[in-house]
């Protein structure tokens, strides 16, 4: 597969190869001649129809709620993870390599004194079937800061390793976040609940297994905004202090500080990575047989769709090489399997492509297989649009994860998957060569898609997204607000040139002459290609409004909360997790939170904030 066609979807990105020559030597394969998609797990961001007269009110969601609301006591555990899969004989927090198992029981350890209830999800709360009087319940923080054991909890922290940068690390594993179990809702639908600063566990190495209010807020917040933006991504139930301080280095100067310790709740169907099966590959064949053994599961609980293929289903592509050969994957249950989870990740990235979302640290170890965006480091959405930006300040002399190379990490990323499956003799060269290429393929049909309809376009236009990056490159043009303000445009080619950009009068800042000349130019294009779809103006804003959110997580925004928490107010906290569950409506009364990133933003404490939450996270 071409190394290329990835961050080709703009001419601004084109960064150096990070392909390993093992990779880089594999035979390509050349585009598959099938046209229809293989799975199709969730539709693409930009074609849903955002309703949003369908979202619930407070009211109505009350009364779905009561349709079945369980008490903490009542909701029903089940533990496939343990009941399935081999587990370290030793079931202490001493840090040591893990052998021939996928995970060890411990429990939570992280000091507690008057613990605090912070914040907590109502959606989150409704996928388990959980009565929102729980969250009211004096003990309930006692619960999720793991200091009183939840009844039916069986908690575990899971083994796995990861190439971190680009180099294999070796073993990792949850070394603060400990699963309690799997929960199975009245829908049958199986959510893993995790504590995420639980304490130590065996993968802990040198750090303590704690996490601070200031990191925990984020994830919490991110979490929640990521779904309601209709991205794939690992959910959060509630957020609680711990009522301990946690120690930190913020500068790693010497001058550590005390912050207020706190534990989020995480919630996913599962929180598998690469990484969880890269670890038994690594360890040569007496660990070898774990890969199938995990693969085995992940299909049966979290794919069985795959188990449930047929030959009817005539899912058997031409890879298009000289020899003719041909992908059969009704044949091979691993091969059909590791091409959905390329297929996953590809839109998965596309989709963060689409709103500016940078995640940072794109380690293997932080790649879920389900197509899940999952552990929220030094995150950041796009301010001022640069395809080289990243949050991760660690990051920051090869930019290895920035925005612009995302989507080439992700097929990196697959790259080392599917090498740790031919490992385990589950798929070969040529499945491993058809899933990287199907990779391709759903990242550019998605991405492009996803462009479209963010410009509200009758059809694709390369050229003309193209120059739009370019100009919003030169200009350091804010992304979000671009996006949405492009939607009061008109689609009336008789318009004066020089009142085109009037519209955009509000996002176009600071720009001179020759620039306004560039962005008049471009706006001439994109008015007459408007012009040709029939589609009118009131309809076409409803449409680019339901894809281009106001309101994004902006890291200035978290860190408001955060300061106001860390002195005992959390109502800043709530009310963004209010605002990021509608981000795309006008919610009138909180436009400031859609307002350009204040000056103090960029100072740079902010930035090593973000560096120090990520040094701790690869201890």
């Amino acid at each position: 597969m071409g190394r290329a066609l990835l961050l080709t979807h703009t001419h601004l990105f084109s960064p150096k190869s990070l392909f390993p020559p093992s990779l880089r030597h594999r035979p390509t394969a050349a585009t598959a001649t099938a046209t229809k998609r293989i799975f199709h797990f969730c539709p693409p961001l930009a074609c849903r129809s955002m309703d949003h007269s369908s979202i619930e009110s407070v009211t109505q969601r009350l009364s779905n709620h009561n349709l079945h609301r369980l008490s903490l006591e009542d909701l029903k555990w089940d533990h496939s993870f343990v009941r399935e899969l081999p587990a370290d004989p030793r079931s202490d927090s001493f840090p040591r390599e893990v052998l021939h198992a996928c995970y060890t029981k411990v429990s939570p350890s992280a000091q507690v004194e008057d613990p605090q209830l912070v914040a907590f999800s109502h959606p989150v709360a409704d996928l388990l079937d959980l009565d929102y009087k729980e969250f009211e319940r004096q003990d309930f923080p006692l619960f999720f800061s793991g200091a009183s054991p939840l009844v039916g909890a069986l908690p575990y922290a899971q083994c796995y390793g990861g190439h971190q940068f680009g180099m294999w690390a070796g073993q990792l594993g949850d070394g603060r976040a400990i699963t309690l179990g799997e929960i199975l809702n009245s829908k049958s639908e199986r959510w893993e609940l995790q504590l995420k600063g639980a304490g130590k566990t065996p993968y802990s190495r040198f750090a303590d297994g704690l996490a601070v209010l200031r990191s925990s807020i984020r994830e919490f917040l991110c979490s929640e905004a990521m779904h309601h933006l209709g991205i794939p991504t690992t959910r959060a139930l509630c957020l609680v202090t711990t009522g301990k301080l946690v120690t930190r280095d913020m500068f790693y100067d010497g001058n550590a500080k005390e912050e207020p310790g706190a534990i989020v709740c995480r919630v996913a169907q599962s929180f598998l990575r690469f990484g969880s099966y890269q670890i038994h590959a690594s360890r040569g064949e007496e660990d070898l047989g774990l890969v199938r053994v995990l693969a085995d599961y992940t299909i049966k609980h979290h794919f069985p769709h795959i188990e449930n293929m047929s030959k009817s289903e005539g899912l058997s592509f031409s890879t298009g090489d000289e020899d003719h050969s041909v992908v059969d994957l009704t044949s091979n249950k691993y091969a059909a399997w590791v091409v959905e989870v390329a297929e996953r990740t590809a839109s998965l990235i596309a989709r963060w492509q689409g709103v500016g979302f940078t995640h940072g640290v794109l380690n293997t170890d932080n790649m879920s297989v389900l197509g899940l965006t999952i552990d929220y480091g030094p995150f950041g959405f796009l301010d001022a649009f640069d395809p080289k930006f990243t949050p991760n300040t660690t990051d920051l002399p090869g930019r290895r994860y920035c925005f612009a190379n995302q989507p080439d990490i992700g097929l990196w990323n697959i790259a080392q998957f599917t090498t740790t499956l031919q490992a385990a003799h589950l798929i070969d060269e040529k499945e491993a060569n058809y899933a990287m290429e199907r990779y391709g393929t759903r990242f550019m049909d998605d991405y492009q898609v996803i462009m479209t309809k963010k410009l509200g376009l009758p059809k694709y236009n390369k050229q003309l997204i193209n120059k739009l990056l370019t100009n919003m490159a030169v200009d350091k043009v804010d992304y979000t607000n671009f996006f949405r303000t492009l939607s009061n445009i008109k689609a009336d080619t008789s318009i004066p040139d020089e009142e085109l950009l009037v519209p955009l009068k509000s996002v176009l800042l600071d720009i001179g002459k020759e620039r306004k000349e560039a962005w008049t130019s471009w706006l001439k294009t994109y008015v007459h290609e408007l012009s040709t779809s029939g589609i009118s103006d009131d309809e076409r804003k409803r449409s680019m409004d339901g894809v281009n959110p106001k309101y994004i997580l902006r890291n200035y925004l978290c860190q408001t909360a955060i300061d106001a928490a860390e002195i005992g107010d959390f109502g800043e906290v709530n009310r963004l997790l209010k605002l990021v569950e509608r981000p795309f409506d006008e919610q009138p009364g909180m436009e400031k939170y859609a307002r350009l990133p204040p000056a103090w933003a960029y100072r740079p404490g902010m930035l090593e904030r973000e560096k120090k939450q990520l040094r701790w996270n690869r201890r």
